[in-house]
């Protein structure tokens, strides 16, 4: 997208950086991905249980994918994947893992804008899965381009899942504190942006310090998305809230055993949702 040229590098010198810091010690924990038996976190583990089922044999397509690690995990469980970023560096690491892991001729990794994936990558229609997790949308200006994007892949009765952090907890910012010490408004929940940040911090490595730390964001309202994803002619066959999320959204939050963040005490507020849509097996006239 011609428009948003400038802002797109903006961000992708952000994550081009994080590279670095997420294959860190102090960054992901690929101990598992090296030994033969990745996981998801234990959120998408039991969603995907529930809604996809085996992936062994599904062409899958991940979209906004960073350095692979659930791509290839998905691939460990005998999925056959394309993995898409626009990072090159996340590229470039995500293809030197799969040949450290033998995995390369069932992983493809293509650099590109998402919006531009249907072009770069080709295969359209012919994916049984699109799966798009945490930190994916909210860097996207468009996001009824991105659903039109994402459904060109599926072919007829293949599904889309999504897994987010949830907008209504994007709103606050509990390093900006009201005059009672609650936490402060962050963003309008309606507030669609384009929205400029300078954080120097890191989701995975709280010390890591960025130097590339300007980035641009977007807002988009669950119903944005359900919207779009009907509007891209598919069906949703599930929608979920949690009170869950896979980094520490906020600083109050706690980490259980499995691995997620919450709330002490009792949730109050979804920190992430998930939706499942369908590309329809077949089209039903009215004529």
């Amino acid at each position: 997208m011609k428009p948003y040229a400038q802002l797109f590098a903006m961000n992708r010198r952000n994550w081009d950086e994080r590279v670095a810091v997420h294959l860190a010690p102090e960054g992901y924990d690929l101990s598992g991905l090296r030994a033969g038996r990745g996981r998801l976190n234990a959120l998408e583990e039991r969603e995907l249980g529930e809604w996809i089922g085996d992936v062994d044999g599904k062409r899958v397509i991940h979209l906004q994918c960073h350095f692979g690690h659930d791509t290839l995990t998905l691939v460990q469980r005998g999925a056959r994947a394309v993995g898409v970023d626009f990072s090159p560096e996340a590229i470039g690491t995500a293809r030197r893992l799969a040949d450290e892991l033998n995995l390369k001729d069932q992983a493809r990794f293509v650099e590109c804008n998402v919006y531009d994936a249907p072009t770069v990558v080709g295969d359209a229609g012919s994916f049984d899965l699109v799966y798009v997790t945490w930190g994916a949308i909210n860097w996207l200006p468009d996001i009824a381009l991105w659903a039109r994007t994402a459904a060109a892949f599926l072919k007829p009765g293949g599904q889309l899942y999504l897994l987010e952090g949830h907008p209504s907890a994007l709103v606050f910012d509990d390093q900006a504190k009201t005059a009672d010490g609650r936490p402060g408004w962050f963003v309008p929940y309606f507030e669609r942006g384009p929205l400029m940040f300078d954080d120097p911090t890191d989701y995975a490595n709280p010390e890591a310090r960025l130097a590339n730390s300007q980035t641009v964001e977007w807002m988009h309202g669950v119903g944005d998305v359900v919207e779009a994803l009907l509007g891209a002619g598919l069906e949703i066959s599930g929608l979920r809230e949690h009170d869950a999320v896979a980094w520490k959204m906020f600083e109050s939050l706690v980490k259980g055993e499995d691995g997620m963040f919450r709330w002490p005490d009792r949730p109050w507020l979804p920190l992430s949702f998930s939706v499942l849509a369908r590309r329809p097996s077949s089209v039903v006239r009215s004529d």
